[in-house]
């Protein structure tokens, strides 16, 4: 649901710590609700976050499920499906429930999930601002082709694209770290 009048950082802001049961975003100054999504979406949000949980040392790095958001300062907030960051990136918003957590840094992972309701505008407008970011590395999993197309930032600050139907992936920025993708698309 998009709501057609303009808002500026500080009142969305406060309309997101007011309204917590929302899951609002801001899209160049544009109120909009994320909507409900799929099982299978939520599921394999879920797997995902559990596979990076499972691997990722909790003194570096977290990780966000469908909470946190990611900032433009433009007047652009998104709610990435899942999230990974530096533990040193949460330190300001650490026991201060009066401030949104909310992180501008480009951070090393973002993962959104394919959905009827969002598909296009997570590649079509999403994909654009993480970009634009600077983020490590984008992936972009769809439950139902059980394909995951991922982008990882070069040196030069350009992105390569990849795409994968079975194997192992590791994202780039996170060392260790194994995405087994036979595993994560058995439901």
């Amino acid at each position: 649901m998009a709501i057609e009048t303009r808002i500026n950082n500080a009142a969305y802001e406060r309309l997101a710590l007011a309204e917590p049961e929302f899951k609002w975003e801001l899209w160049d100054g544009v109120l909009r609700e994320k909507p409900p999504m799929s099982d299978a979406h939520d599921w394999l949000m879920t797997k995902v976050g559990y596979f990076l949980l499972s691997q990722l040392d909790w003194s570096e790095y977290q990780v966000r499920i469908n909470s946190s958001r990611v900032r433009r300062p433009e007047s652009t907030y998104f709610i990435p499906d899942v999230l990974v960051l530096p533990t040193t990136y949460t330190a300001p918003f650490r026991d201060r429930p009066d401030l949104l957590s909310m992180f501008d840094p480009p951070v090393p992972l973002i993962v959104e999930v394919w959905s009827r309701s969002t598909g296009d505008y997570d590649i079509n407008e999403k994909l654009a601002v993480y970009q634009q970011r600077g983020d490590l590395e984008i992936w972009c999993f769809h439950p139902y082709e059980r394909t995951l197309s991922a982008w990882r930032r070069l040196p030069d600050g350009t992105y390569e694209q990849s795409h994968y139907r079975e194997g192992i992936v590791r994202p780039a920025a996170l060392p260790g770290v194994e995405i087994d993708l036979a595993a994560l698309f058995t439901m």
